[in-house]
């Protein structure tokens, strides 16, 4: 499975970006997926995660009300829009897709994702 992720790239303090993840190859039916970020110097973070179903999504605290996951209708796609960008949002973003789980199931551990896509710069200037 080969997950590529698209959309980042340099945004003003107050702007939007959505980021997109394209999974090729044989996905686990029910797969979560998940967002995750890494700035410079700092240990990666959870950032968002959507369920298969896409009735269940976990965001973290500091991403809560501003930016939204959603899934493609072939299941195998996944956006992160981001609004109301921070400078605390500079990071690498990386997709990631479990590789088992239930249908309603998402979750906010690295470990609970099998496969990751290569990341994806997002830089926020003030």
């Amino acid at each position: 499975v080969h997950l590529e992720e698209s959309g980042g790239g340099l945004a003003q303090v107050g702007g939007s970006l959505r980021l997109s993840c394209a999974a090729q190859g044989p996905i686990f039916t029910n797969a979560a997926m998940g967002w995750f970020r890494q700035a410079p110097g700092k240990e990666r973070e959870f950032v968002a995660a959507i369920a298969w179903g896409t009735t269940n999504t976990l965001y973290a605290d500091s991403v809560k009300d501003r930016f939204t996951a959603s899934r493609g209708n072939a299941k195998n796609t996944a956006y992160l829009q981001m609004n109301n960008l921070k400078p605390e949002d500079t990071a690498v973003y990386y997709c990631a897709l479990a590789g088992s789980g239930d249908w309603n199931n998402a979750y906010n551990r690295d470990y609970e994702y099998a496969y990751w896509g290569q990341g994806t710069q997002v830089t926020v200037s003030s």
